[in-house]
């Protein structure tokens, strides 16, 4: 007897249309099943400046986020740190960051199944999200590379400012608000002329 593989389904699969009915201004599409490894670490401690060598980059700063190649270290904690990369690196990063801490005290979590990534663009990004998010967007106070964890429509997110003036952002969302939020973002979008199929009131 052969055993199957398990089929994969992101949690925004069946979104793919209704996200893609979004008004021109606004472009959202799910990133899904990344690497995300969380590391514990004390802040300049050898397990950090031992992440820091094997990365080639240092560990961001509070609400900051930063790029080491194809992979995006974002500030969590005081002493945390998530590091998201392209899927299916999960064993090869954490066995590099494993070695490199070695016995000091740190540790690296693979918890890519938590979260699921939405990356929104478009020049109404901020005035959407602003619907929802009591943070404020403008570049002068959240420029690119700000990294925040907030609540956007009550859903607890990080949000990564990856461009100037919010034109490009990624939503990191735990997979059980992933329809949740996706539904808030086709509602809110309604009054721009975007969102496809029945329309879903929920609390902004």
């Amino acid at each position: 007897m052969t055993a199957e593989t398990p089929t994969r389904h992101s949690p925004l699969a069946a979104w793919r249309d209704r996200l893609a009915g979004l008004p021109a201004g606004l472009r959202a599409r799910e990133l899904p099943f990344l690497t995300q490894l969380s590391l514990r670490a004390r802040p300049g401690g050898p397990a950090a400046r031992a992440v820091e060598t094997a990365l080639g980059t240092t560990l961001p700063g509070p609400l900051r986020a930063g790029m080491s190649g194809d992979v995006e270290v974002l500030w969590m904690g005081p002493d945390e740190w998530l590091l998201v990369a392209p899927e299916g690196r999960q064993d090869t990063l954490g066995a590099r960051l494993r070695a490199a801490i070695g016995d000091e005290f740190g540790t690296v979590t693979d918890v890519s199944a938590q979260r699921t990534t939405l990356a929104l663009s478009g020049h109404l990004v901020r005035t959407v999200l602003a619907h929802g998010c009591a943070l404020d967007l403008d570049p002068r106070v959240t420029p690119a590379g700000s990294c925040l964890t907030t609540l956007l429509a009550q859903a607890p997110v990080t949000l990564v400012v990856r461009e100037e003036a919010a034109a490009d952002v990624r939503l990191l969302v735990r997979s059980s608000f992933a329809s949740y939020l996706a539904t808030w973002l086709v509602d809110a979008c309604t009054e721009y002329g975007g969102g496809t199929g029945d329309r879903t009131v929920v609390s902004r």
